[in-house]
């Protein structure tokens, strides 16, 4: 199964717009056939980076199916309505996305299009994008696995976790940068975001033998998002 992340720079004025076109035309359309859902809808939280971003996944079944999804919106039924949608942003940028190999989330059941969009309280998710070192991206893959994925659930099973890996993804060949990797988390206990912004990183966060300390032989570059899931949102 492959996921199509896409980062949509909103037009301010016309966010509510756009979130409906979503909701209401978007999500439904690309269901259709079968072959397609929008899995993710989150606003990037104000004050944490960039406003009026928002960042959607959809998940597609194959890869002939990802074409058969180009063709519908290049000419075909989607066309119209992915022009409508242009118009409400100034620039969306896409990659595709396959599971890494420890991922919990290997793949979706895709719901039937007439299926109707449930409300649900908004959940805070943490999404960090990692650029490997050059020639370590497949060491990366195996040791975020053994050891990073490892760590999260130790904690987590302690009741200790701030976050939740929720899934981990690579970009896909030809669909992305090469060296690229995105870990998607659930936050788990808000209140323990403020201080991790609010003060420096006990040392014991980043000892050897910590991810910290030692995913730095591998990558010392990533970009962290706050993002918030809207009511609707298929998956939060």
């Amino acid at each position: 199964m492959l996921f199509v992340h896409e980062l949509h720079e909103v037009v301010g004025s016309r966010e509510d717009e756009f979130e409906a076109a979503l909701r209401d035309g978007w999500r439904p359309a690309v269901a259709r056939d079968g072959d397609a859902a929008l899995l993710y809808f989150l606003h990037h939280a104000h004050g944490t980076g960039p406003s009026y971003r928002v960042v959607t996944i959809t998940a597609v079944r194959n890869g002939a199916a990802w074409q058969r999804l180009i063709e519908r919106v290049d000419g075909g039924d989607l066309a119209e309505l992915a022009a409508r949608i242009d118009g409400l942003r100034h620039d969306v940028r896409a990659k595709v996305l396959v599971p890494l190999p420890w991922s919990p989330l290997q793949s979706v059941a895709l719901p039937p299009p007439a299926a109707p969009a449930a409300l649900h309280e908004p959940t805070l998710f943490m999404e960090d994008t990692v650029w490997p070192h050059e020639g370590r991206l497949e060491e990366y893959v195996a040791r975020s696995g053994s050891h990073y994925a490892k760590e999260m659930a130790d904690a987590d099973a302690g009741e200790r976790a701030l976050l939740r890996i929720q899934a981990g993804f690579r970009t896909a060949y030809g669909a992305g940068r090469r060296r690229e990797i995105v870990l998607w988390q659930k936050l788990v206990r808000p209140r323990g975001l403020r201080p991790l912004i609010a003060m420096e990183v006990p040392p014991e966060y980043k000892a050897p033998g910590t991810w910290m300390h030692d995913a730095l032989e591998l990558r010392d570059r990533w970009e962290s998002r706050l993002l918030r899931s809207a009511r609707w949102s298929p998956l939060y």
